[in-house]
């Protein structure tokens, strides 16, 4: 992968709180990519996110074939400061005069800790905010199509018939309530777990079974799907998984490239995240940027469930691991410097 194009980090002018964007890579079109808006312990850990999230955008982008590259913002308020919704306008003004630098370059959209409603606040200083509410012309929400992209992965790498299968979802926020609601409708027996003990309660109410978040991904299970942070596998965690599947859109869920390895040593077939997570990006973009229909912008999403065969047949054949596979099929795409059309 390639060294990033730019990074830049400043403090607000209204609310001096860091944010920054970095752009890896525009070889395909404009960088895209989520604003993230979270607390860091330090300033550098929020620039290493910045740049680890932006590469994994570009992979993401190009592995899905689409005409875009990648990019990612923070914003990155000090630990412990509780903003006042006046304040926290300040904050996303102070951010969207930053995007409106790039003229186009970098467009952003909702991540963890920002929803439509900031990207409409984006919106007023920059054009290039994606996710706006469906009530101002938007397309709301990615989650929906997220997880309707990680159950197409599934689908590809998973059984056929999910009736009893037990179901590990780590991390039941939007998308990972999405995906518990369709698995569990599917029959599977779905365990999930969250950091906020208060969501216990609702999803026991809907059938689910609810595990502590320390324990939920070595858990024994058909499928375990990483739906929170990322850097939830690393070799101690790996060693102690009790599953033959992961797949989830949890975003950088290795701790380093080499525990994909470490996976496939002991019979897990991990599904890359960037690829799974790609039904959001793969919906808004055909709807915001190409204009297809909503019908339309799912059944791109769908393809995911080809592409994720095609990265297992390749991983197989060649006898490798489908992220070595996905980092190839994205290294192609990358330097033919464009991207396929898909359906």
């Amino acid at each position: 992968m390639t060294a990033h194009e730019q990074l830049v980090v400043r403090r607000g002018r209204r609310s001096g709180v860091p944010t920054m964007v970095a752009i890896h890579s525009t070889a395909l079109g404009p960088a895209v990519g989520g604003c993230r808006f979270k607390p860091y312990p330090t300033l550098e850990d929020a620039v290493g996110d910045v740049l680890r999230l932006s590469a994994a955008m570009t992979a993401k982008c190009a592995v899905a074939g689409l005409a875009f590259g990648g990019g990612k913002s923070v914003i990155a308020p000090e630990p412990g400061r509780v903003l006042s919704p006046e304040e926290r306008r300040d904050v996303l003004l102070d951010h969207a005069d930053l995007v409106a630098e790039f003229g186009g370059a970098y467009r952003a959209g909702p991540d963890v800790g920002t929803g439509p409603a900031d990207m409409l606040v984006l919106r007023e200083a920059s054009p290039w905010a994606f996710c706006t509410p469906e009530s101002a012309g938007g397309t709301g929400s990615s989650s929906g199509p997220t997880a309707v992209g990680v159950l197409a992965a599934l689908r590809a790498a998973g059984p056929a018939d999910l009736t009893g299968r037990r179901v590990v979802i780590s991390g039941y926020g939007s998308v990972g309530a999405h995906l518990a609601a369709s698995l569990h409708a599917a029959g599977a027996d779905v365990v999930v777990s969250d950091i906020d003990p208060a969501k216990r309660a609702g999803a026991e109410k809907s059938g689910l079974t609810w595990a502590e978040p320390e324990k939920a991904l070595t858990l024994t299970a058909d499928v375990v799907i990483p739906a929170a942070v990322g850097g939830v596998l690393s070799p101690e965690t790996v060693a102690r998984l009790d599953t033959q599947l992961v797949v989830g859109p949890a975003n950088n869920q290795l701790t380093d490239d080499a525990v994909a390895d470490d996976l496939a040593a002991r019979g897990v077939r991990w599904i890359p995240d960037y690829v799974a997570s790609a039904g959001g990006i793969l919906y808004t973009l055909s709807r915001e940027a190409e204009g297809l229909d909503h019908e339309a912008a799912l059944a791109r999403v769908e393809t995911i469930e080809q592409t994720v065969t095609d990265l297992l047949d390749a991983a197989k054949a060649n006898a490798t691991t489908p992220l070595h596979e996905a980092a190839a099929l994205a290294g192609r795409r990358l330097t033919s410097g464009a991207a396929p059309r898909i359906p």
